[in-house]
């Protein structure tokens, strides 16, 4: 939330007055005439229920215009951020990160000095800001060598084998979903060896989301065989795990009638298309099958499925839909037998598999308000929450992130498989990768395919990597920036 202009210093609560705090100052990405920063705040005097940080911008020219994990307010020089009702309380010794969008003109010093409820952080950190953004900047880090790391969920948190934090980042790969029923093979024309998972290497990739469909891994309804799908699979799933790169396997395209909802582009039965909800036909049995696959590689990671919508064909029930997507059986207005998240993650446990799994939420995965009252039992544990976030999405701003996504990130790991926007431009996937930095949360864009961008979502002009102007250059000089053991 923002306000701006006009607005008088804020009003401090005494009671709540710390005693020392210690702010670090980020500038994450600049232009010609903005900047995105992150700001950690470290309480290092006694604890607080809510606080408000102050600081003074240096220069006339610059101006907070978006802000996240705070209700942002400038009055002249001076800028306020005032807790929200998640993250205003903090011990002795904890810490929070915010973050803000703004603009300049021209110049972008750094403040020189902040206050917590209106006591001075002697312990303040700046970091110094960057210069305009006109080209990639050195990685922070690269891929190391060796397979990637095994991975489990401990709290909010996925780490790895030895207990270290770790986050996702990367790309999805496109094609596994399609081809293999327009008759292309398994995959799209594109490489899947070792030259084109070094160019992923090159954008400092950490993982890789490929899309299934589930009637080409099961050989069925007159798809190519079934274990030819497997192998390929198979074999470029070891390929990026031993180069270091985790993989998260989704199912995408499914089995299902869905001729009666308003959502209009998914008539055909087979898998040729994306389904509101998973099959009971199919699904349990394709899920059993990559588990039995990919069981004792915890380097792999498993969607559970794409992007839920069920709520659609019921009118927009929500509470119908988020029944429909946890228990499956019968749907209003699906005319086939649906598998609920449960059976799918019961498919997985019984075959002895304890790779993490992502579940989404309504909306097709945007809507993630009710994902904790409907979660599936995992007997491991080892969930984590699959979330989608596009520009024309519903939830597709800092204020929604703030109030729907940041407490559930309080809870379990969020995955943001899928993100992007509806041109080639790259500023509310800046917006959105900077917010998503500051929560802990992994995520992977749509797509690494040379589809060629005229309305967005396509990372790269050819396999060897080259960024689109815009949406690559950007995502891939973020990238470099990101390290996903920070």
């Amino acid at each position: 939330m923002l306000a701006l202009g006009g607005v008088a210093g804020a009003t401090l609560p005494a009671a709540a007055a710390a005693t020392g705090c210690a702010v670090t100052y980020t500038v994450q990405s600049q232009w010609s005439n903005g900047f995105t920063a992150n700001v950690a705040i470290a309480n290092l005097g006694s604890a607080v229920t809510s606080w408000t940080l102050t600081f003074d911008f240096p220069d006339a020219g610059q101006t907070v215009t978006q802000g996240w994990s705070a209700t942002w307010t400038q009055s002249g020089a001076r800028v306020s951020a005032a807790s929200m009702s998640w993250n205003g309380s903090m011990n002795t010794g904890e810490s929070t990160t915010i973050g803000f969008a703004g603009a300049v003109n021209g110049r972008n010093p750094v403040p020189s000095s902040f206050a917590l409820n209106g006591t001075a952080c002697t312990g303040s950190v700046t970091t110094p800001t960057t210069s305009p953004t006109t080209a990639s900047p050195s990685p922070t880090v690269t891929v190391p060598p060796g397979p990637a790391p095994e991975l489990r969920v401990s709290g909010n948190k996925i780490v790895t084998a030895a207990g270290k934090p770790y986050r996702l980042l990367g790309v999805s790969r496109s094609g596994s979903e399609f081809a293999c029923v327009q008759g292309k093979g398994l995959w799209d024309s594109g490489p899947v060896d070792q030259a084109s998972v070094d160019a992923m290497k090159t954008w400092n990739i950490h993982a890789v989301r490929i899309p299934l469909n589930e009637e080409c891994w099961l050989g069925v309804n007159g798809t190519p065989s079934g274990a030819a799908y497997q192998e390929g699979i198979k074999d470029y799933v070891d390929l990026l795990v031993a180069n270091g790169i985790n993989v998260i396997l989704d199912l995408h395209w499914t089995w299902g009638a869905y001729a009666t909802g308003p959502d209009w582009h998914c008539t055909d039965e087979h898998a040729t298309c994306q389904k509101p909800v998973p099959d009971a036909r199919y699904a349990p049995q394709f899920w059993t099958g990559v588990a039995n696959v990919f069981k004792g590689n915890d380097a792999v990671v498993f969607d559970l499925f794409n992007e839920p919508y069920p709520e659609i064909a019921s009118d927009w029930n929500k509470t119908v839909g988020w029944q429909c997507l946890r228990d499956g059986g019968t749907c209003p207005g699906i005319s086939y037998e649906v598998a609920g998240m449960q059976d799918l993650v019961d498919a997985v446990r019984a075959t002895g598999a304890t790779n993490v799994l992502m579940v989404g939420g309504l909306e097709w995965a945007n809507d993630m308000r009710e994902w904790l009252a409907y979660q599936p039992a995992d007997p491991l544990s080892n969930l984590a929450a699959s979330w989608h976030a596009y520009s024309f999405n519903a939830c597709a701003s800092e204020s929604c992130w703030d109030t729907q996504i940041a407490p559930l990130a309080q809870q379990l790991p969020i995955v943001l498989g899928e993100f992007g926007q509806d041109n080639c431009g790259f500023d509310y996937m800046q917006r959105l990768a900077d917010w998503a930095d500051a929560h802990s949360i992994s995520y992977l864009a749509w797509t690494w395919s040379p589809w060629g961008c005229s309305t967005g979502a396509v990372l790269i002009k050819d396999y060897s990597g080259t960024p689109e102007p815009g949406i690559g250059e950007g995502y891939k000089a973020h990238l470099l920036t990101q390290d996903p053991y920070a």
